[in-house]
């Protein structure tokens, strides 16, 4: 099962519409949920990061990756990879985690750190290019004809 944690929600219709579009298609091929809990209200970032850690650490469950700027960048062949190797040697379950605006506290514990990009997007485009990269990843696995 893939969950993803997430700080904040979608508060656009469009992409609210892309990510509902892809959490349909990956139920073909495994179970997903999606957790989205509260940003922080504090203006003090280590504070809001510390607030929102204690949140994000409730909800993790089998091999934990983090989305992170200085995370390992990987092509989505390599990605299908890597959840493949995670699901038949290390379990069943895998947390994808989103930050909020000001990252992720030091204090979550995490398995793998994963670069989307070497550019900044926003937690709710992250979420829904991480969503299109899960569906790619089980369409090659399952050599489904989505990636060329």
């Amino acid at each position: 099962m893939i969950h993803i944690v997430c700080i904040g929600n979608l508060k656009e219709k469009y992409l609210q519409d892309a990510a509902n579009e892809y959490l349909k298609r990956i139920v073909k091929y495994c179970k997903i949920e999606v957790t989205e809990l509260k940003e922080s209200l504090q203006e003090n970032k280590n504070i809001a990061m510390l607030e929102e850690a204690k949140e994000i650490k409730k909800h993790l469950k089998g091999y934990v990756i983090i989305l992170a700027i200085n995370g390992k960048m990987l092509d989505s062949i390599e990605l299908s990879k890597k959840i493949e190797e995670i699901n038949l040697y290390d379990n069943s379950d895998i947390t994808f985690v989103i930050g909020g605006s000001w990252g992720l506290d030091s204090s979550i514990p995490y398995d793998y750190s994963l670069s989307l990009s070497k550019m900044t997007f926003t937690h709710q485009m992250s979420r829904v290019i991480l969503l299109e990269q899960i569906y790619r990843a089980y369409s090659i696995l399952n050599h489904a004809k989505y990636h060329k």
